[in-house]
């Protein structure tokens, strides 16, 4: 076997492979012998047919598969020669193999980078830091009504925040369509659920009043046939409704499950919960700050062919998500693989340099932490123990939290390198979603 390997461009390798046709025909007269004593031809006893009708009739086949076999054998036994890693899915060329001629064909492919990972020493990495406040439970605390409100009609104007009831017809160029029109439907104005305008075309309003809107799409639009489009809402608003809140007294706090009724006993359970919830979004924004680093101070070539795999994943959970949420099919089909790329480069970029840090650091993941990981996940539910168990029964599901459990400890091991500063920051600020996604 011949072997000789060309760079083509960047991570780009083309791996040619020359194979004698001596290893071919020992193979195919191989596999013709063993036919010949179980293969069944018309004029022939079973186990009696000459090698030579055997080889006219299926030597042709027969030199095809050996060809196939040997070229799947022979392609690892060249990448492990020539120490080759390959990224995605090779792309293979060969000629035609005659008998007497051998066989050579190509192996198209990408190679995983070599990385050599840059110290972290001088990299400084900020480390938000809360103190949660009599302001924040107080704030919290009005989040929590404003799940529980009530609407009372009313006959004012209406205003942000308010609640109205309304039927609207949308018309382009006059014309009506689809999904345009509502009945009997109620919005709370401020909450940013129809497009720019629409509510805020609405405050001052009165129960019975008539109201044009005239407005433009977003050019993001997700019905992409509307994006951009201008539009005349008609609307009739059937009814305005102000926001009742709950007092916060007794049957409050034991509508929270306070049984007590202590309004002080239901502050300590809120705070409680806000510094649950802090933990997680600390560990969260750090673990960012720190896989930012990492990409940040390793830059390294990407295989596409990754990219594109995991661009195309992306877009998977994307259309089963969107599905289970009941868009139609034409509406997630619009999805392009091309709109995950940037994700997807810097999740296959973390991948590789973690995988670099974990091998080159001999990192194992401690049993600890996973339990540690497990219970956490657990905490919230009516029966945690149950939770616990169910982990620790499917190998599958424990070694997704294995991987989470290894990517805790490769920040730990980078935290420990680099130069951590603390900063302040509100309870509001860290809990604020990130919708940059």
């Amino acid at each position: 076997m011949q072997v000789s390997v060309e760079a083509t461009s960047g991570l780009e390798r083309r791996l040619t492979v020359a194979i004698e046709e001596a290893q071919i025909a020992q193979a195919v007269d191989s596999k013709l012998r063993e036919m010949a004593h179980t293969v069944r031809i018309k004029g022939f006893r079973p186990g009696k047919v000459p090698l030579k009708v055997v080889k006219q009739q299926y030597g042709g086949q027969v030199r095809e598969d050996v060809v196939n076999e040997v070229l799947q054998s022979t392609f690892y036994e060249a990448l492990s020669q020539e120490n080759l890693h390959p990224a995605g899915t090779p792309t293979f060329s060969t000629g035609e193999s005659k008998p007497g001629n051998g066989l050579e064909y190509t192996a198209t492919f990408e190679i995983y980078p070599e990385i050599e990972l840059v110290p972290l020493t001088d990299q400084t990495i900020e480390k938000p830091s809360v103190d949660i406040t009599e302001t924040d439970i107080d704030n919290m605390i009005d989040r929590i009504r404003r799940q529980h409100v009530t609407w009372e009609a009313s006959d004012a104007a209406a205003e942000k925040g308010d609640q109205v009831n309304i039927d609207f017809k949308g018309t382009i160029d006059g014309e009506a369509f689809d999904g345009g029109e509502g009945k009997d439907t109620s919005i709370e104005l401020g909450s940013g659920r129809m497009i720019a305008g629409f509510e805020e075309g609405l405050v001052g309003a009165s129960k019975g009043d008539d109201v044009t809107l005239d407005l433009t799409f977003p050019d993001e639009y997700h019905a992409t046939e509307l994006a951009g489009k201008p539009v005349q809402f008609a609307v009739h608003v059937n009814k305005v409704e102000k926001a009742v809140l709950p007092e916060v007294d007794a049957a409050f706090a034991k509508k929270m499950g306070v049984e007590s009724g202590d309004i002080a006993e239901l502050r300590k359970d809120i705070l409680e919960n806000m510094e649950l919830e802090l933990g997680k979004q600390l560990k969260s924004k750090l673990k960012e700050k720190v896989m930012d680093t990492l990409i940040e101070v390793n830059k390294i070539d990407i295989p596409k062919s990754l990219i594109e795999n995991e661009s195309e994943a992306l877009r998977n959970q994307m259309v089963q998500n969107l599905s289970n949420q009941g868009l139609s099919q034409t509406d997630v089909s619009a999805l392009d693989t091309s709109m995950f790329a940037e994700q997807a480069q810097r999740r296959v970029s973390l991948g590789l340099i973690m995988n670099e840090i974990v091998k080159e650091n001999a990192i194992q993941v401690e049993a600890e932490n996973v339990r540690a990981l497990v219970e956490e996940i657990a905490r919230p539910y009516e029966q945690p123990e149950e939770v616990i168990k169910w982990y620790y029964a499917d190998k599958k599901r424990l070694s997704e939290v294995e991987s989470l459990a290894l990517e805790e400890q490769v920040v730990d091991w980078a935290l420990e390198q680099a130069k951590v500063v603390e900063t302040k920051a509100s309870f509001d600020e860290i809990m604020k979603p990130d919708t940059s996604a």
